[in-house]
């Protein structure tokens, strides 16, 4: 709900002016699904839908909107929460984010996006192209993501 609430607490002050500019961080998994984990997942296509709304809805106003999607970057979460202690590597081939960048990395990503006044800024490029084949032969990004639950799973028949 941050981005609900931010969006309310900014959008107001941002419409009177004329101009604004909102960057709201999603996911990878707000565009392409991970697999094994339901509510990450749709929070994040949440998030990206919401920024989606809001770009289309005040542009006539002012208000731009940016939503970083990223991939796999070395932070505790990847790493496996808490401590930090897992493996970044080990961590982006099982969700297949891509290499591992730094934080640095990524914001470098990032503010280019920024600098190009993109809506959707990816700190893995290399993700697009799985993006726009899920958008074109979604029948097709649903059987592959079942063969590859499968055998992640131990559930091939």
């Amino acid at each position: 709900m941050s981005h609900v609430y931010a969006a309310r607490a900014l959008l107001p002050g941002w419409i009177e002016r004329g101009q604004g500019h909102l960057v709201t961080t999603a996911s990878m998994a707000g565009l392409l699904t991970a697999a094994g984990d339901a509510l990450y997942s749709t929070t994040k296509h949440a998030a990206v839908g919401f920024a989606e709304w809001l770009a289309f809805t005040y542009a006539g106003q002012g208000v731009r909107v940016s939503c970083v999607c990223p991939g796999a970057v070395d932070t505790a979460m990847l790493r496996g929460g808490g401590d930090g202690d897992g493996d970044a590597a080990k961590a982006s081939a099982a969700i297949g984010a891509g290499d591992v960048l730094t934080p640095e990395q990524a914001a470098e990503r990032i503010l280019a996006g920024l600098a190009q006044d993109l809506f959707l800024i990816l700190t893995h490029p290399e993700m697009q192209p799985f993006v726009v084949v899920k958008a074109q032969d979604p029948q097709r990004w649903i059987r592959g993501m079942t063969r590859l639950w499968a055998r992640a799973t131990g559930t091939l028949g």
